[in-house]
């Protein structure tokens, strides 16, 4: 059985994920000192796993350590670390394919993956960060990098829709509902920017969180944690297929135009209705993936 030490380590990839878009929607200037506690509350983890992401951060050179003073916001955010991200992000959607395709082995060293995409130390280090980030490679205790499980057929990928169309509705029911108006005007805003035509120019990996955004914040605002957490175990293990999968552009103005619609029933306290409208959004969105891995090439085993 896994020890509590190990489970909370395995969650602090994910969290890093999660505080540096934190940090870049809300715009946080550089030189803003954020907490340990504050971060915590918000994310629902524990002091000591929001720390190790703290630390993270820290080697990406996202934030700065203080003696005696915590952490600091170490410059301007962008959506992807600072180290030679750009120029690999080719290699990472390769990398991406791979897994996918069962080319690339469960386990692999710093050095074969180095060899395998032709990278330079620094490059496989931006490249591992943002991977490892994601939730969908991490560090070995002794040596080495294991892939984690994902989805890899089109079944399995229904199969998750169908379990977000139980519990995303439901959120929106639970008692404690409250999506706070801050949360409300960073998706809107997110969401406006992908219908005056977003949608054409940003990254497949973007235009993915910031759907992911939008259906984990309404998760989070449920008050129920493990409505959250089952939500992103499941965005974690489809994170790859969906690449796969994101040829048709403008089906993301749809979804958007969905999003900005459940988030005017939220404003308004209606969440019955907004209950329906996402059953509905997401229903949209199984059709919408159903044709599109349909169509890929080579089809997926």
């Amino acid at each position: 059985m896994s020890s509590p030490k190990r489970i909370r380590q395995a969650v602090v990839p994910e969290l890093v994920r999660r505080i540096h878009q934190y940090l870049h929607d809300g715009n946080v200037a550089p030189g803003t000192h954020i907490t340990a506690q504050e971060l915590a509350v918000k994310f629902g983890a524990s002091r000591w796993t929001v720390s190790k992401a703290f630390e993270l951060l820290a080697e990406q050179g996202v934030m700065a350590h203080q003696k005696d003073a915590g952490y600091r916001v170490a410059q301007a955010v962008d959506l992807q670390p600072a180290d030679s991200m750009d120029s690999v992000l080719p290699v990472y959607f390769r990398m991406a394919e791979d897994r996918l395709n069962g080319d690339l082995p469960e386990q692999v060293t710093e050095v074969y993956l180095r060899k395998r995409y032709q990278l330079t130390p620094a490059n496989l280090n931006a490249l591992l960060h943002r991977v490892a980030s994601e939730g969908w490679i991490q560090r070995r205790a002794g040596y080495g990098w294991t892939f984690t499980a994902t989805l890899d057929t089109p079944e399995a990928l229904e199969q998750i829709y169908r379990l977000r169309l139980v519990i995303e509705p439901a959120a929106l029911l639970e008692p404690n509902f409250h999506m706070p108006a801050e949360d409300i005007h960073r998706l809107r805003r997110m969401n406006e920017e992908i219908l005056t035509g977003h949608a054409k120019t940003l990254a497949p990996d973007v235009l993915y969180e910031r759907g992911v955004a939008f259906h984990e914040s309404i998760a989070k605002a449920s008050g129920n944690p493990f409505i959250l957490d089952a939500l992103r175990r499941i965005n974690s293990l489809r994170r790859l297929l969906i690449y796969r999968s994101m040829g048709r552009r403008d089906r993301f103005q749809g979804q958007s135009q969905g999003h900005l619609q459940i988030l005017d029933l939220i404003e308004k306290g209606d969440f019955v209705a907004a209950a329906a409208a996402l059953k509905k959004h997401i229903q949209g969105a199984i059709l919408d993936a159903r044709a599109d891995v349909a169509a890929l090439s080579p089809p997926l085993h």
